[in-house]
């Protein structure tokens, strides 16, 4: 269940950095390090538009069906108008923009940089309406309602929005290393995290029962030559519609299937041709895309085959 590889009339020429399903219909945004930021339409499967902005891009999101969020590497945060295409900065971090999210909530778009700041942008006016210094770069950010969760080294702490000047409401130190990727639950509250030695910490309530499954696994380990090589998870993502059904990939191609309730391994993807550089289910969990592309992970990692992107149904044998 590998899934149909998507088509590209101009391949993508650099590492994908994010895709992401829109919110109600199977458009896929993609940004790369080729700094151009791509809307494919899965169902017609063509690409809708290919907007370059010049700088490589590390994060998108969506902000509504027909807009979206991008982080770049000149620090700008920008907004594109998917019909037009046309982009405008909306804010500016004093070094590489990292990661962007956007709360359909409160209505506000979040960023983080190598600035060491997480910053609440009042879309309007092209200002910041709040500044954060998190004292550390922050490697991974995600978003459930209003509240937002961060990575800083192996920890997480966890805001909300509508209390940003306040303390994270919640920190947990699940790793002695560093976390690689962060996934909120989208139905309530709680996350996966994924290390950059192959393992990943869960933590989910249950919504009827109030009871918080609490646990951290070693996912990945791989037997090569007769050693151990335990693979960075970059990405985790849970399914919208099937409780505690999770899906995690790695920088070796790696992509499998779990069951956070019965903490059991559900089945395991054939390998993808490089690593597994994000993840991304559709509004109603049916479909699931997957880049696979260099990742950035290693310094000796090296683009022998161009990024591709595939898309599975869920389900399929």
């Amino acid at each position: 269940m590998s899934g149909d590889c998507l088509q590209f009339e101009n391949p993508i020429g650099d590492g994908v950095s994010r895709i992401r399903f829109a919110p109600s219909s199977n458009n896929l945004l993609i940004s790369s390090w080729d700094s151009n930021l791509r809307l494919y339409d899965v169902d017609s499967s063509r690409v809708r538009l290919e907007a370059s902005v010049g700088f490589a891009l590390l994060d998108c999101c969506f902000g509504a069906e027909s807009l979206a969020y991008s982080a770049a590497s000149d620090g700008c945060i920008r907004r594109c108008d998917l019909h037009s295409g046309s982009c405008d900065a909306i804010g500016h971090h004093e070094d590489v923009a990292t990661c962007v999210v956007y709360s359909d909530e409160t209505g506000q778009v979040i960023s983080t940089g190598l600035d060491k700041k997480m910053v609440s942008w009042d879309t309007r006016s092209s200002k910041s309406s709040h500044v954060r210094h998190m004292g550390a770069e922050v490697k991974a950010m995600s978003l459930s309602g209003r509240y937002i969760s961060v990575a800083i080294g192996g920890s997480i702490e966890t805001y909300d929005l509508r209390y940003m000047e306040g303390p994270a409401c919640l920190t947990n130190s699940c790793f002695d290393v560093r976390i690689r990727s962060l996934c909120s639950v989208p139905y309530c509250k709680g996350y996966a995290a994924g290390s950059v030695d192959g393992t990943v910490a869960l933590e989910i309530s249950n919504p009827t029962t109030s009871e918080v499954t609490r646990y951290a696994f070693r996912c990945h380990p791989k037997s090569a030559d007769g050693k151990k090589h335990l693979a960075a998870i970059t990405d985790v993502q849970f399914n919208p519609s099937i409780f505690g059904a999770f899906v995690t990939g790695d920088n070796r191609g790696n992509l499998l299937a779990w069951d956070a309730q019965s903490k059991r391994r559900l089945f395991e993807f054939p390998q993808y041709p490089t690593g597994v550089a994000s993840l991304a289910y559709n509004c109603n969990g049916q479909l699931l895309a997957v880049a696979s592309s260099h990742t950035y992970q290693e310094a000796i990692e090296t683009e022998v085959v161009s990024p591709q992107i595939f898309v599975c149904k869920v389900g399929d044998p």
